[in-house]
């Protein structure tokens, strides 16, 4: 016969610790934004680097090891980008897939790479990259890079915040 296994109640849904939670995550995007806009940086990327934050572990050693996958990424697509343009007269369409073969099985064999080894966070880089639909340039990289690293800290300040209002 199994014991019964104790359970902590989950706060109710309009309880304070459970809008305290909420709130803090609102207000800390909220700033996030502002602040990505008063730095010329598009909003959606911060929130990349949000997103990637909550990929794998939520500390500040983790958060900082996915953001360097994720700015990787952004690297891996600009060199997927040229690339594409420099095999594109001799391929023609079939320089997308190629490029995208080697790129992919580069990216993917990545998991084995002790601690860098986050390919939802080098595949959120490769993302953002040909999201912009810029050419690559060291600018696109900065612009992108810090974004996700606006939102990447954002999210670590939210955590923060949230275990705070949790915690009392």
């Amino acid at each position: 016969m199994n014991a019964p296994i104790a359970t902590v109640p989950k706060p109710g849904i309009f309880s304070l610790p459970y809008t305290s939670v909420t709130a803090a995550a609102a207000v800390v995007a909220a700033g996030a934004s502002a602040a990505a806009l008063a730095l010329g940086l598009p909003v959606w990327a911060m929130f990349i680097g949000w997103v990637a934050f909550y990929t794998r572990g939520v500390n500040l050693r983790d958060g900082l090891i996915n953001l360097v996958c994720v700015s990787a990424g952004v690297l891996f697509g600009k060199a997927a980008a040229v690339a594409i343009s420099l095999l594109s007269p001799a391929l023609g369409t079939a320089a997308m897939p190629v490029v995208v073969l080697v790129v992919a099985s580069v990216v993917v064999s990545l998991r084995g790479v002790p601690r860098i080894n986050n390919l939802l966070c080098y595949f959120l880089g490769l993302i953002s990259f040909f999201a912009v639909h810029q050419p690559p340039s060291l600018a696109v990289f900065a612009t992108l890079a810090g974004a996700a690293a606006l939102g990447s800290a954002a999210a670590w300040l939210a955590h923060q915040l949230q275990q705070l209002s949790s915690a009392h």
